[in-house]
């Protein structure tokens, strides 16, 4: 039987999850179905052209990602957990819904794109601040001994955000609209779907507890000030360091998949959609099983895996995938990779958390993670894009082992945190 206490952490933990899901059902729409929206916003007859325009907002969005952390770390730090949790969701919630309602180009000309790029530097800084807020209230709320599987849970909810929007990718494909419906307005339909769940999910967070963590440092005058974050220099470059070539790989991995499977293994629309979403299940099923294990072995060993295998298989295993002209061997080549990606994503959040004192939790969680990811997470499949309209595709690849292979320095020279979390 749970007690009572137990009881209250899992709803906690449960509901911190769901917002996440939300916030990043809302942010990942845009890449699902941006095969269907790109000609309405960036007009021409070249597919790979607006491909690269509309890749290049979804790349700006992740721009705005530093300055969310560093406002929303201010406020978690500051104000609360919760403070940060709610106002992030809602500020996501005002980013969809522009988007849902947005003319198009044929409408109001070049003021289309610059609106589109505006709701996702606004959806960019909501992002930015759940993150730390979110993996900081998971980490803070989890037993020591299990912080490992409940903190995984941050990257459930990520990437379940991410199968939710191929899902309704996928009923709307296939059930509901046909492909010129899909064009000329069902593209809207999820973004709309975004904005009433990221309200519903406000309201599920009104009734948060704040972190026993949280109170204890309300004392501390410094709480989520930079000056308080640069007196943690070497807990900040571990950040960057451990980040760069993980989220380079989770995004090849989750947004630019559906795209390259597409433009480069040649495969269909709908089979493309089918194996991101059966991937993306394979994916979420291993974070909670790696999150675990990570309790019992520590996150080293785990994240030293991660980076040597990333390094070794990231090129031969995008080669495969690209020359693989089958659903079905594609799907496996993509879950073979997960098991590798997955030794990062389910535990870098609680990683993070678990190298910085309270005081300073979020923002030493959000600002380096955001300002890394912004610089090589978002520009990932912009990355990869140009490398192919330039014919050199292949390059890509080896640029992303190479940055796996950082962060694999960086894994072998940090300490264990298991044992280190600060209150």
């Amino acid at each position: 039987m749970l007690c009572a206490d137990d009881k209250a952490r899992i709803r906690a933990i449960l509901v911190g999850s769901i917002g996440n899901l939300v916030e990043w059902f809302d942010f990942y729409v845009y890449s699902a179905f941006s095969l269907y929206f790109a000609d309405a916003f960036f007009p021409g007859d070249d597919p790979v052209a607006q491909m690269l325009s509309a890749s290049g907002v979804f790349a700006l969005g992740f721009f705005m990602r530093p300055i969310g952390a560093y406002i929303f770390g201010r406020i978690g730090d500051g104000r609360g957990r919760r403070a940060a949790l709610m106002l992030s969701v809602l500020l996501m919630c005002a980013g969809s819904l522009i988007i849902a309602f947005a003319p198009t180009y044929a409408t109001i000309g070049a003021a289309a794109p610059a609106l589109l790029l505006f709701a996702r530097l606004l959806q960019g800084a909501s992002l930015g601040g759940e993150y730390g807020s979110s993996a900081t209230y998971l980490a803070e709320t989890a037993t020591p001994e299990k912080r490992g599987f409940y903190a995984s849970f941050q990257y459930v909810t990520m990437i379940a955000g991410q199968l939710l929007a191929l899902v309704v990718l996928l009923v709307l494909q296939n059930v509901l609209l046909d492909d010129h419906a899909l064009r000329a307005w069902g593209w809207r339909i999820p973004f709309a779907i975004g904005a009433l769940l990221a309200i519903v999910a406000l309201l599920m967070r009104r009734d948060l507890v704040e972190t026993a963590a949280f109170e204890a440092a309300r004392a501390e005058e410094t709480r989520g000030s930079l000056h308080a974050l640069l007196s943690h220099k070497r807990e900040t470059a571990t950040v960057v360091g451990l980040t760069l070539g993980g989220t380079i790989a989770f995004y090849v991995y989750t947004t630019y998949m559906q795209k390259f499977l597409k433009l480069s293994a040649g495969l269909s629309a709908a089979e493309t959609t089918w194996i991101s979403a059966g991937s993306l299940l394979f994916a979420l099923m291993l974070q909670p099983i790696y999150g675990a294990l990570s309790d019992l072995i520590g996150r080293r060993p785990m994240l030293i895996a991660f980076g040597l295998l990333g390094t070794l298989c990231t090129a031969p295993l995008l080669t495969a995938i690209q020359e693989a002209r089958n659903a079905w061997t594609a799907f496996g080549l993509i879950c073979v990779a997960w098991l590798i990606v997955g030794l990062y994503t389910s535990i870098n959040a609680v990683v993070k958390a678990e190298l910085f004192p309270a005081a300073i939790r979020v923002t030493g969680v959000a600002l380096p993670y955001a300002a890394t990811v912004s610089v090589f997470g978002g520009s990932a499949e912009y990355v990869a894009l140009w490398f192919k309209t330039q014919g050199h595709e292949s390059w890509f690849y080896w640029y992303a082992s190479a940055a796996i292979f950082v962060s694999l320095v960086v894994y072998a020279t940090m300490p264990e945190t298991r044992e280190k979390m600060r209150s």
